[in-house]
Protein backbone atom coordinates (compact mmCIF):
# COMPACT_ATOMS: atom_id res chain seq x y z
CA UNK A 1 0.00 0.00 0.00
CA UNK A 2 1.09 3.93 -0.01
CA UNK A 3 1.86 5.28 3.04
CA UNK A 4 3.42 8.91 3.93
CA UNK A 5 6.27 7.71 6.03
CA UNK A 6 8.95 10.14 8.24
CA UNK A 7 12.37 9.86 7.09
CA UNK A 8 13.72 12.57 9.66
CA UNK A 9 13.53 17.03 10.06
CA UNK A 10 11.74 18.37 7.22
CA UNK A 11 11.56 15.35 5.19
CA UNK A 12 8.35 12.63 4.71
CA UNK A 13 7.82 10.91 1.76
CA UNK A 14 5.16 8.76 -0.03
CA UNK A 15 6.24 5.18 -0.45
CA UNK A 16 5.21 1.62 -0.94
CA UNK A 17 5.36 -0.20 2.30
CA UNK A 18 3.41 -3.92 3.61
CA UNK A 19 -0.45 -3.81 3.73
CA UNK A 20 -1.98 -3.14 7.36
CA UNK A 21 -3.37 -6.30 7.81
CA UNK A 22 -5.68 -7.83 10.94
CA UNK A 23 -3.37 -8.68 13.88
CA UNK A 24 -5.58 -9.85 16.48
CA UNK A 25 -9.54 -11.47 16.95
CA UNK A 26 -10.37 -7.55 18.32
CA UNK A 27 -8.96 -5.82 15.42
CA UNK A 28 -10.80 -4.20 12.57
CA UNK A 29 -9.01 -2.83 8.74
CA UNK A 30 -9.98 0.35 7.53
CA UNK A 31 -9.74 1.86 3.99
CA UNK A 32 -8.62 5.03 4.69
CA UNK A 33 -10.71 7.92 2.85
CA UNK A 34 -9.77 11.14 4.68
CA UNK A 35 -6.95 11.66 6.80
CA UNK A 36 -5.98 15.14 7.98
CA UNK A 37 -2.85 16.96 8.61
CA UNK A 38 -2.69 18.36 11.85
CA UNK A 39 -0.54 20.62 14.06
CA UNK A 40 0.72 17.76 16.30
CA UNK A 41 2.26 16.42 12.79
CA UNK A 42 4.66 19.53 12.31
CA UNK A 43 6.24 18.90 15.84
CA UNK A 44 7.46 15.28 14.62
CA UNK A 45 7.73 16.35 11.12
CA UNK A 46 10.60 19.33 12.30
CA UNK A 47 12.48 16.69 14.19
CA UNK A 48 11.55 18.43 17.30
CA UNK A 49 10.48 14.74 18.98
CA UNK A 50 11.72 11.26 19.23
CA UNK A 51 9.82 9.95 16.17
CA UNK A 52 11.74 7.00 14.36
CA UNK A 53 12.45 7.54 10.47
CA UNK A 54 10.16 4.97 8.96
CA UNK A 55 7.36 5.36 10.58
CA UNK A 56 3.91 6.11 8.64
CA UNK A 57 2.19 9.49 10.02
CA UNK A 58 -1.13 10.30 10.41
CA UNK A 59 -3.59 10.39 13.28
CA UNK A 60 -6.39 11.94 11.89
CA UNK A 61 -8.41 9.21 9.77
CA UNK A 62 -12.03 8.19 8.90
CA UNK A 63 -12.84 5.35 6.32
CA UNK A 64 -14.65 2.14 5.26
CA UNK A 65 -14.50 -1.28 7.28
CA UNK A 66 -12.88 -3.69 5.02
CA UNK A 67 -12.26 -6.08 7.27
CA UNK A 68 -12.87 -7.14 11.27
CA UNK A 69 -11.49 -9.60 13.36
CA UNK A 70 -13.26 -13.22 14.65
CA UNK A 71 -13.90 -11.12 18.18
CA UNK A 72 -15.30 -7.77 17.04
CA UNK A 73 -18.87 -7.86 17.39
CA UNK A 74 -20.30 -3.95 16.90
CA UNK A 75 -18.83 -2.98 13.92
CA UNK A 76 -19.36 -4.50 10.74
CA UNK A 77 -17.69 -4.93 6.75
CA UNK A 78 -19.14 -1.36 4.85
CA UNK A 79 -19.33 0.97 7.78
CA UNK A 80 -17.70 4.04 7.66
CA UNK A 81 -16.33 5.05 10.59
CA UNK A 82 -14.12 7.91 12.17
CA UNK A 83 -11.20 6.88 14.70
CA UNK A 84 -10.27 9.09 17.57
CA UNK A 85 -6.54 9.71 17.35
CA UNK A 86 -6.30 7.95 21.11
CA UNK A 87 -6.82 4.36 20.99
CA UNK A 88 -8.25 2.60 23.60
CA UNK A 89 -8.61 -0.74 25.00
CA UNK A 90 -12.15 0.02 26.89
CA UNK A 91 -11.60 -1.60 30.22
CA UNK A 92 -8.81 -0.45 31.91
CA UNK A 93 -9.09 1.62 34.95
CA UNK A 94 -8.68 5.18 33.01
CA UNK A 95 -11.17 3.94 30.19
CA UNK A 96 -13.94 2.96 32.28
CA UNK A 97 -13.83 6.62 33.54
CA UNK A 98 -14.25 8.00 30.47
CA UNK A 99 -10.40 9.00 30.03
CA UNK A 100 -9.87 7.05 26.89
CA UNK A 101 -6.69 9.41 25.96
CA UNK A 102 -4.82 7.93 28.79
CA UNK A 103 -5.23 4.22 28.06
CA UNK A 104 -3.28 1.85 30.52
CA UNK A 105 -3.55 -0.95 28.56
CA UNK A 106 -2.23 -0.23 25.11
CA UNK A 107 0.88 1.69 25.37
CA UNK A 108 2.57 -0.10 28.86
CA UNK A 109 4.72 2.21 30.83
CA UNK A 110 2.47 5.39 29.34
CA UNK A 111 -0.65 6.13 29.87
CA UNK A 112 -2.13 6.90 26.11
CA UNK A 113 -1.58 5.68 23.04
CA UNK A 114 -2.06 7.11 19.37
CA UNK A 115 -2.19 6.26 15.83
CA UNK A 116 1.38 7.43 14.03
CA UNK A 117 2.77 9.72 17.10
CA UNK A 118 6.30 9.88 19.25
CA UNK A 119 5.94 8.03 21.83
CA UNK A 120 2.64 6.82 21.88
CA UNK A 121 3.21 3.31 21.10
CA UNK A 122 4.13 1.12 18.16
CA UNK A 123 0.91 1.84 15.77
CA UNK A 124 1.25 3.12 12.28
CA UNK A 125 -0.45 6.26 11.04
CA UNK A 126 -3.35 6.46 8.73
CA UNK A 127 -1.94 8.60 6.36
CA UNK A 128 -1.90 5.97 3.93
CA UNK A 129 -4.30 3.30 1.94
CA UNK A 130 -5.24 1.21 4.66
CA UNK A 131 -5.06 1.10 9.07
CA UNK A 132 -4.77 -1.63 11.90
CA UNK A 133 -7.94 -0.40 14.64
CA UNK A 134 -6.94 -2.00 17.62
CA UNK A 135 -10.24 -2.90 19.86
CA UNK A 136 -12.48 -2.07 17.02
CA UNK A 137 -15.60 -1.83 18.58
CA UNK A 138 -14.38 0.50 20.97
CA UNK A 139 -12.43 2.87 18.49
CA UNK A 140 -14.25 2.80 15.81
CA UNK A 141 -17.37 5.79 15.65
CA UNK A 142 -19.63 4.51 13.14
CA UNK A 143 -20.92 7.19 11.06
CA UNK A 144 -24.66 8.28 10.01
CA UNK A 145 -25.52 7.48 6.26
CA UNK A 146 -25.55 11.42 5.37
CA UNK A 147 -21.69 11.05 4.38
CA UNK A 148 -22.26 12.70 0.64
CA UNK A 149 -20.97 16.14 1.22
CA UNK A 150 -20.02 15.93 4.86
CA UNK A 151 -16.99 13.77 4.82
CA UNK A 152 -14.83 16.77 5.77
CA UNK A 153 -17.05 17.46 8.77
CA UNK A 154 -17.11 14.02 10.21
CA UNK A 155 -13.23 13.38 10.10
CA UNK A 156 -12.54 16.32 12.39
CA UNK A 157 -14.55 14.17 14.70
CA UNK A 158 -10.95 12.47 14.95
CA UNK A 159 -9.14 15.13 16.84
CA UNK A 160 -9.58 18.63 16.50
CA UNK A 161 -13.29 19.34 16.93
CA UNK A 162 -13.25 16.81 20.03
CA UNK A 163 -9.87 18.56 21.38
CA UNK A 164 -11.67 22.16 20.67
CA UNK A 165 -14.02 20.91 22.87
CA UNK A 166 -12.13 19.64 25.09
CA UNK A 167 -10.24 23.04 25.58
CA UNK A 168 -14.02 24.46 26.75
CA UNK A 169 -14.32 21.38 28.98
CA UNK A 170 -11.26 22.50 30.49
CA UNK A 171 -11.14 25.96 31.07
CA UNK A 172 -15.19 25.03 32.00
CA UNK A 173 -16.63 27.22 29.55
CA UNK A 174 -20.33 28.27 30.44
CA UNK A 175 -23.47 30.02 29.13
CA UNK A 176 -22.38 33.84 29.05
CA UNK A 177 -18.71 33.41 30.03
CA UNK A 178 -16.06 35.51 28.03
CA UNK A 179 -13.62 33.26 26.65
CA UNK A 180 -9.98 33.96 25.45
CA UNK A 181 -8.61 31.44 23.14
CA UNK A 182 -4.73 31.77 22.04
CA UNK A 183 -3.88 29.95 18.78
CA UNK A 184 -6.18 30.96 15.34
CA UNK A 185 -4.73 27.22 14.02
CA UNK A 186 -7.34 24.41 13.21
CA UNK A 187 -8.02 23.46 17.31
CA UNK A 188 -8.37 27.12 18.35
CA UNK A 189 -11.16 27.56 15.72
CA UNK A 190 -13.08 24.36 17.02
CA UNK A 191 -12.77 25.18 20.79
CA UNK A 192 -14.01 28.84 19.27
CA UNK A 193 -17.02 26.94 17.28
CA UNK A 194 -16.84 25.18 20.68
CA UNK A 195 -17.91 28.44 23.03
CA UNK A 196 -20.67 29.34 20.62
CA UNK A 197 -22.43 25.99 21.07
CA UNK A 198 -21.93 26.46 24.68
CA UNK A 199 -23.38 29.99 24.70
CA UNK A 200 -20.57 32.06 25.56
CA UNK A 201 -20.74 35.74 25.41
CA UNK A 202 -17.81 37.18 23.63
CA UNK A 203 -14.86 34.95 22.33
CA UNK A 204 -11.50 36.38 21.87
CA UNK A 205 -9.45 34.40 19.44
CA UNK A 206 -5.19 35.75 19.65
CA UNK A 207 -2.83 34.49 16.41
CA UNK A 208 -0.95 36.87 14.45
CA UNK A 209 -2.10 34.97 11.11
CA UNK A 210 -4.59 37.48 9.88
CA UNK A 211 -5.90 34.22 7.17
CA UNK A 212 -6.21 32.54 10.27
CA UNK A 213 -8.01 35.17 12.23
CA UNK A 214 -10.48 36.38 9.85
CA UNK A 215 -11.81 32.38 10.13
CA UNK A 216 -12.29 33.49 13.81
CA UNK A 217 -14.27 36.22 12.47
CA UNK A 218 -16.41 34.24 10.01
CA UNK A 219 -18.04 32.25 13.01
CA UNK A 220 -18.85 35.34 15.14
CA UNK A 221 -15.71 35.43 17.48
CA UNK A 222 -13.30 38.99 18.07
CA UNK A 223 -10.26 38.62 16.69
CA UNK A 224 -7.18 39.53 18.15
CA UNK A 225 -4.06 40.63 15.62
CA UNK A 226 -1.21 40.05 18.29
CA UNK A 227 1.33 41.83 15.50
CA UNK A 228 2.13 43.98 17.47
CA UNK A 229 2.76 42.57 20.88
CA UNK A 230 -0.18 44.01 22.31
CA UNK A 231 -2.62 41.07 22.73
CA UNK A 232 -2.73 40.99 26.69
CA UNK A 233 -3.63 44.87 26.75
CA UNK A 234 -6.61 44.43 23.78
CA UNK A 235 -7.98 41.26 26.14
CA UNK A 236 -8.28 43.82 29.08
CA UNK A 237 -9.82 46.55 27.22
CA UNK A 238 -12.17 44.49 25.62
CA UNK A 239 -13.18 42.99 28.99
CA UNK A 240 -13.15 46.36 31.12
CA UNK A 241 -9.74 45.70 32.43
CA UNK A 242 -11.13 42.39 34.23
CA UNK A 243 -9.71 39.82 31.75
CA UNK A 244 -11.80 37.14 30.47
CA UNK A 245 -13.63 34.56 32.14
CA UNK A 246 -12.30 31.49 30.51
CA UNK A 247 -8.57 30.91 28.90
CA UNK A 248 -7.57 28.34 26.37
CA UNK A 249 -4.33 27.50 25.62
CA UNK A 250 -4.35 25.80 21.78
CA UNK A 251 -1.03 26.74 20.41
CA UNK A 252 1.29 24.55 22.69
CA UNK A 253 5.60 24.58 23.39
CA UNK A 254 6.55 25.83 19.52
CA UNK A 255 4.60 29.26 20.52
CA UNK A 256 6.07 31.79 18.91
CA UNK A 257 6.08 35.96 19.62
CA UNK A 258 4.96 38.63 17.27
CA UNK A 259 8.64 38.66 15.88
CA UNK A 260 8.38 35.07 15.47
CA UNK A 261 10.75 34.11 17.85
CA UNK A 262 9.81 30.90 19.70
CA UNK A 263 8.94 31.54 23.57
CA UNK A 264 7.65 28.44 24.73
CA UNK A 265 6.16 30.24 27.86
CA UNK A 266 4.43 32.85 26.40
CA UNK A 267 0.95 31.72 25.72
CA UNK A 268 0.97 29.99 28.89
CA UNK A 269 1.86 33.49 30.78
CA UNK A 270 0.11 35.33 28.73
CA UNK A 271 -3.42 33.61 29.35
CA UNK A 272 -3.02 33.95 33.17
CA UNK A 273 -2.03 38.09 32.73
CA UNK A 274 -5.38 38.11 30.39
CA UNK A 275 -7.92 35.76 32.54
CA UNK A 276 -9.98 37.22 35.35
CA UNK A 277 -8.80 36.19 38.86
CA UNK A 278 -10.43 33.29 39.82
CA UNK A 279 -10.61 32.58 36.27
CA UNK A 280 -10.34 29.04 35.19
CA UNK A 281 -7.47 27.88 31.70
CA UNK A 282 -7.59 24.71 29.82
CA UNK A 283 -4.78 23.85 28.03
CA UNK A 284 -4.79 21.09 24.71
CA UNK A 285 -1.86 22.54 23.02
CA UNK A 286 0.68 20.25 22.74
CA UNK A 287 3.55 20.14 25.94
CA UNK A 288 6.13 17.15 25.37
CA UNK A 289 8.54 16.06 28.18
CA UNK A 290 11.74 16.85 25.66
CA UNK A 291 12.42 19.04 23.01
CA UNK A 292 15.69 18.09 21.62
CA UNK A 293 15.82 20.85 19.02
CA UNK A 294 14.72 23.89 21.42
CA UNK A 295 16.56 26.67 21.40
CA UNK A 296 16.91 27.15 25.87
CA UNK A 297 17.66 24.80 28.57
CA UNK A 298 14.26 24.44 30.03
CA UNK A 299 12.60 23.78 26.89
CA UNK A 300 14.96 21.08 26.11
CA UNK A 301 13.52 19.41 29.41
CA UNK A 302 10.29 19.94 28.32
CA UNK A 303 10.00 23.03 30.75
CA UNK A 304 9.18 26.59 30.98
CA UNK A 305 9.57 29.10 33.37
CA UNK A 306 5.82 30.05 34.44
CA UNK A 307 4.15 33.18 36.23
CA UNK A 308 2.88 30.77 39.03
CA UNK A 309 3.37 33.60 41.79
CA UNK A 310 0.46 35.71 39.60
CA UNK A 311 -1.36 32.80 38.70
CA UNK A 312 -1.53 32.17 42.69
CA UNK A 313 -2.46 35.43 43.93
CA UNK A 314 -5.29 35.57 41.27
CA UNK A 315 -6.84 32.03 42.50
CA UNK A 316 -6.98 30.66 39.19
CA UNK A 317 -7.48 27.45 37.93
CA UNK A 318 -6.26 25.11 35.37
CA UNK A 319 -6.86 21.68 33.68
CA UNK A 320 -4.58 20.22 31.17
CA UNK A 321 -4.18 17.24 28.53
CA UNK A 322 -5.03 15.55 25.55
CA UNK A 323 -8.52 15.11 24.40
CA UNK A 324 -10.38 12.13 25.54
CA UNK A 325 -11.97 11.83 22.12
CA UNK A 326 -14.96 9.56 23.03
CA UNK A 327 -15.55 11.17 25.92
CA UNK A 328 -17.51 13.87 23.18
CA UNK A 329 -17.11 12.62 19.47
CA UNK A 330 -20.82 11.43 19.68
CA UNK A 331 -22.72 14.11 20.46
CA UNK A 332 -20.44 16.32 18.01
CA UNK A 333 -20.67 13.50 15.82
CA UNK A 334 -24.99 14.39 16.15
CA UNK A 335 -24.34 17.99 16.06
CA UNK A 336 -22.85 17.41 12.51
CA UNK A 337 -26.21 15.35 11.33
CA UNK A 338 -28.09 17.95 12.63
CA UNK A 339 -26.56 20.92 10.43
CA UNK A 340 -25.87 22.74 14.10
CA UNK A 341 -21.48 22.32 13.25
CA UNK A 342 -19.83 22.50 10.27
CA UNK A 343 -15.88 21.96 11.22
CA UNK A 344 -14.55 21.20 7.19
CA UNK A 345 -14.95 25.32 7.33
CA UNK A 346 -11.40 25.11 8.29
CA UNK A 347 -10.07 23.26 5.69
CA UNK A 348 -8.20 24.98 3.19
CA UNK A 349 -6.68 22.04 0.89
CA UNK A 350 -8.00 18.59 -0.23
CA UNK A 351 -5.54 16.70 -1.99
CA UNK A 352 -4.70 13.25 -2.90
CA UNK A 353 -1.95 11.18 -0.85
CA UNK A 354 0.73 11.63 -3.65
CA UNK A 355 1.19 15.56 -2.62
CA UNK A 356 1.22 15.00 1.06
CA UNK A 357 4.62 16.28 0.63
CA UNK A 358 4.16 19.05 -0.54
CA UNK A 359 1.69 19.93 1.64
CA UNK A 360 3.69 19.13 4.71
CA UNK A 361 5.90 22.04 3.59
CA UNK A 362 3.51 24.81 3.10
CA UNK A 363 1.49 23.55 5.80
CA UNK A 364 4.95 23.48 7.95
CA UNK A 365 6.10 27.00 6.64
CA UNK A 366 2.16 28.37 7.90
CA UNK A 367 2.07 30.01 4.55
CA UNK A 368 -0.95 32.04 3.96
CA UNK A 369 -3.96 30.01 2.78
CA UNK A 370 -2.33 26.42 4.20
CA UNK A 371 -5.11 26.11 7.30
CA UNK A 372 -6.52 22.59 7.49
CA UNK A 373 -5.05 19.68 4.63
CA UNK A 374 -7.23 16.93 4.71
CA UNK A 375 -5.66 14.06 2.14
CA UNK A 376 -7.62 11.36 -0.09
CA UNK A 377 -5.79 8.27 -0.38
CA UNK A 378 -6.83 6.74 -3.32
CA UNK A 379 -7.59 9.42 -4.93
Amino acid sequence: MKALVYNGPNEVSVVDVPDAKIEQPTDVLVRVTTTNICGSDLHMYEGRTDMEPGRILGHENMGEVIEVGKAVTQVKVGDRVCLPFNIACGFCKNCERGLTGFCLTVNPGTAGGAYGFAGMGPYSGGQADYLRVPFGDVNCLVLPPDLEGKENDYVMLSDIFPTGYHATELAGVEAGDSVVIFGAGPVGLMAACSAKLKGASKIMVVDVLKDRLALAEQIGAIAIDNSDGTAVDQILDLTDGQGADRGCECVGYQCCDHHNHEVPNLTMNSLVSAVAATGSIGVVGVFIGADPGAADELARKGQIAFDFGKFWMKGQRMATGQANVKAYNRKLCALIAAGKATPSFIVSHELPLSDAPRAYRHFGARDEGWTKVVLKPGS
